[in-house]
């Protein structure tokens, strides 16, 4: 298991056009296993998810976010292909689905981006428009510009 810097950015925008964006940097732990890349790294206050611990499972074809802590979740992101799931937090739990509309993943050793767009609905509800992308560094230097 190697350590890496896992930055974070993700986009959300609503039905009236405005823009939520958060930001996370944190260290993390790769490795790789029958062709997958799991990083693995603890979520932050910062975006509300304080004490819930992310593995991001990579394949060439999809990525599946899997948090497990104070928020419970799975979403596997996969090219035009609708995915829902339950998500579960402390004040109660909803439905997610998206669907993806752009997936760009390149990955090398333990160093890449992925590059997701998707829209979301909660509970069947149409909610946003959505934009996550995440860069995964070995060195800390090559970390510091993040789209």
């Amino acid at each position: 298991m190697n350590k890496v810097i896992v930055s974070v950015v993700g986009i959300q925008k609503d039905v009236y056009g405005e823009e939520n964006r958060i930001e996370l940097v944190t260290v993390g732990r790769h490795y790789l296993k029958n062709g997958v890349n799991y990083i693995s790294y603890q979520d932050s206050d910062a975006n509300g998810m304080e004490g819930t611990n992310t593995l991001l499972k990579v394949k060439d074809d999809c990525v599946t976010l899997v948090r497990k802590g104070r928020v419970e979740h799975t979403q596997t992101f996969k090219l035009q292909e609708p995915s829902s799931s339950l998500y579960r937090t402390p004040y109660g739990d909803m439905t997610l689905t998206i669907l993806t509309n752009n997936l760009d993943i390149c990955f090398a050793s333990a160093t890449g981006t992925i590059d997701i767009g998707y829209e979301l609905a909660v509970d069947g509800q149409w909610q946003s428009a959505n934009h996550l992308y995440i860069k995964i560094c070995a060195d800390n230097n090559a970390c510091q510009a993040v789209n």
